[in-house]
């Protein structure tokens, strides 16, 4: 845990008690300040008095004792609405943080030049975060991961000198740390996400600008025009020292690939000239890998290692659950579990990753647009396996244009599609799970689907297992937000 002593004898109200607001609770009151933790749910509310701590009603509290407001990042801060905390803490002038502010008070004031990565992106962020931690750790250092991924912030070790903090951060968490201040902040990608909760691309854009913007040494993507635009107005402002990455195109000064080779024209952290080779490394397959890689060993590189020590560790990289995660192979077979494609972007992004002979088992909960957009994909198809609420959409969508069936469950697309992807006559099929939809028809979230898969899958004759259960496992974009 990380002790809150910023807020010491005062009072602050935590509204919001899942993971993050619990441990939001117990690193302030280890701080010695005094919590007031709110939810307007009763599994919120159940959290807190098992952590020890009884869940206020805000709605008739006195706004004007508060320090401050510690909002958890799914609570809306502006769009569709303000929540109504927002509203009263606003009326009452009490600032309105989140849980990563708070991270970064303490650490400045108690060790502000304490190591600290963070990394955002629409698409790519988990995987480039956790490849971060893989490689620092691999190469022996002290590494703390959380944020957007696995561990809340505050529940982590306290920054210091001798530890690097590795932190994903959603443009939730970035809207809610007016002092973000990383030593590295890294900004992959921009792509239109969460403009419910964001209002317009271009808000959306600007908060993931200010990771960057408030870095000691930003790392950019190039590989959209919202990010050459923040790159170049970085140089603009005279960040010089900008380093600018690209998995498509050749750059000038900075990180860009030669096929699966990772090439550095970035003279102040090494040699010139290729340092590593993603060839063969199936958690790290696809043009989005190479971006999400080129960015961890730019940020590495940064942080003290050297070439070699980048390159080992891409190596025994594992990967993520549910992100083009290999599950195994049956002879020539392979079984990928992406689960976590909750939307069409991110099943193009799948569909990229494999030439051909794809067996894809799709559908569940439809996302307006549906998969019109991946017609450029559908020769790369063997054949489609609909499940869930989107058959008759997706099946519209296909007629004509890739063989289907219409499967109903993932049961019966798995005993399918393994039974043509291996009397197919192809040597190297792929049985693919990329659903391009929500899961919330069958399977409370992808997580559960993506198990679902990997059991069945495990249960096949013949199967030889990897990833999780041994092996060279699968990566690919991540992240803990919603669907």
């Amino acid at each position: 845990m990380t002790p809150i002593t910023t807020f010491a004898g005062r009072t602050v109200a935590v509204f919001g008690l899942g993971i993050s607001g619990i441990a939001t609770c117990q690193a302030l009151a280890a701080g010695g300040a005094r919590v007031v933790a709110a939810d307007d749910s009763a599994a919120g509310q159940a959290a807190a008095s098992a952590a020890g701590f009884a869940a206020q009603d805000l709605a008739d509290a006195d706004w004007t004792g508060f320090a401050a407001l510690v909002l958890a990042p799914g609570v809306p801060l502006t769009h569709p609405a303000p929540h109504w905390t927002v509203a009263k803490a606003r009326t009452a002038g009490v600032e309105i943080i989140g849980d990563i502010e708070l991270f970064c008070r303490e650490r400045a004031k108690r060790a502000p030049d304490a190591p600290f990565i963070a990394i955002t992106g629409t698409n790519g962020k988990s995987t480039t975060t956790a490849l971060i931690a893989h490689i620092l750790r691999t190469a022996g250092r002290h590494v703390q991961m959380g944020g957007n991924i696995g561990t809340a912030i505050l529940a982590l070790q306290p920054p210091a000198a001798d530890q690097i903090h590795v932190v994903e951060m959603s443009s939730f968490q970035i809207e809610l740390t007016p002092s973000l201040d990383a030593s590295v902040g890294v900004l992959l990608n921009i792509s239109p996400d969460h403009l419910d909760r964001h209002g317009t691309i271009e808000h959306y854009a600007a908060l993931k600008a200010r990771l960057v913007e408030a870095a000691r040494r930003p790392i950019v993507g190039q590989d959209d025009d919202w990010c050459r635009d923040i790159a170049e107005r970085l140089r603009l402002a005279n960040r010089s020292w900008v380093d600018v990455l690209s998995a498509n195109e050749h750059v000038g000064h900075g990180w860009y690939a030669e096929g699966t080779q990772l090439i550095s024209r970035a003279p102040w952290t090494g040699p010139l000239g290729a340092f590593a080779d993603l060839a063969g490394l199936g958690a790290l397959r696809g043009r989005h890998n190479i971006q999400n890689a080129l960015a961890a060993s730019a940020a590495c590189l940064i942080a003290g290692l050297t070439p070699n020590q980048v390159a080992a560790a891409l190596a025994t990289f594992p990967g993520l659950p549910h992100r083009l995660e290999e599950i195994g192979r049956i002879g020539g077979t392979l079984f990928i579990n992406d689960s976590k494609a909750t939307n069409a972007d991110s099943a193009a992004t799948a569909l990229a990753a494999f030439p051909g002979d794809i067996h894809w088992i799709i559908g569940g909960k439809p996302k307006e647009g549906g998969i019109a957009g991946l017609t450029q994909y559908f020769s790369r198809i063997a054949k489609a396996y609909l499940i869930g609420q989107a058959t008759d959409e997706f099946a519209a969508t296909l007629q004509g244009k890739v063989p289907y069936d219409r499967c109903g469950t993932l049961e019966v697309a798995v005993e399918s599609a393994t039974l043509d992807a291996m009397g197919g006559g192809a040597a190297h099929p792929v049985v693919l799970l990329s659903p391009a939809c929500a899961s919330y028809d069958q399977y409370r979230n992808f997580e559960i689907r993506g198990d679902a898969f990997r059991a069945l899958v495990e249960a096949l004759p013949g199967i030889e297992l990897r990833g999780r259960d041994g092996g060279q496992g699968g990566g690919g974009d991540a992240g803990k937000g919603a669907q």
